[in-house]
């Protein structure tokens, strides 16, 4: 990622987060969730192939989150609509060999890419994506804001995103 586009980012969220959870909050009625999809528009943001071409990055950030927030709400109303049911027997799928070695080569690319993060940013990615932990419960157990337990799972997450793509590329 170019600097530049790094410090834009950080000033969008500096200046805009509070805005963009706000408006998120009044389309999803959901605090937690607009803190997950604004977090996920910045994750977008951070890896824009070409972010020159972009005319104003605060519009753009408001128009992601916003075709994020329908796509939350869509899945909600699909969710609510089709529950998923239990199987009425013991279902027990053998695993392919293949599958195995493939997830556990990407299992591996995780560890290697958590490695190179500094450690606040490794920790609070793996308490919240791989732990389930709420962003609130990290800051406090990290003795963070909640803003910082963010920032760092965005950081995490681009990382982490540009090593798989390293490794997909032939």
């Amino acid at each position: 990622m170019v600097p530049a586009h790094a410090a834009q980012i950080a000033a969008l969220f500096r200046d805009h987060n509070r805005a963009l959870v706000a408006f998120l909050q009044c389309r999803l009625n959901s605090l937690s969730d607009a803190q997950e999809v604004a977090q996920e528009a910045y994750i977008r943001m951070f890896t824009l192939e070409h972010p020159e071409q972009v005319d104003s990055l605060r519009a753009y950030l408001f128009r992601t989150a916003s075709n994020l927030a329908v796509d939350r709400l869509r899945m909600r109303k699909v969710r609510h609509e089709h529950p998923v049911e239990a199987p009425s027997e013991d279902v027990h799928l053998a695993p392919i060999p293949e599958r195995h070695a493939s997830a556990t080569e990407q299992l591996h690319g995780l560890r290697r890419a958590l490695r190179e993060l500094p450690a606040k940013t490794s920790r609070a990615f793996v308490m919240h994506v791989i732990d389930g932990c709420d962003i609130g419960v990290i800051a406090r157990a990290m003795k963070i804001s909640e803003r910082m337990v963010r920032y760092h799972v965005a950081n995490a997450l681009a990382h982490c995103r540009a090593r798989v793509d390293e490794l997909e590329m032939p």
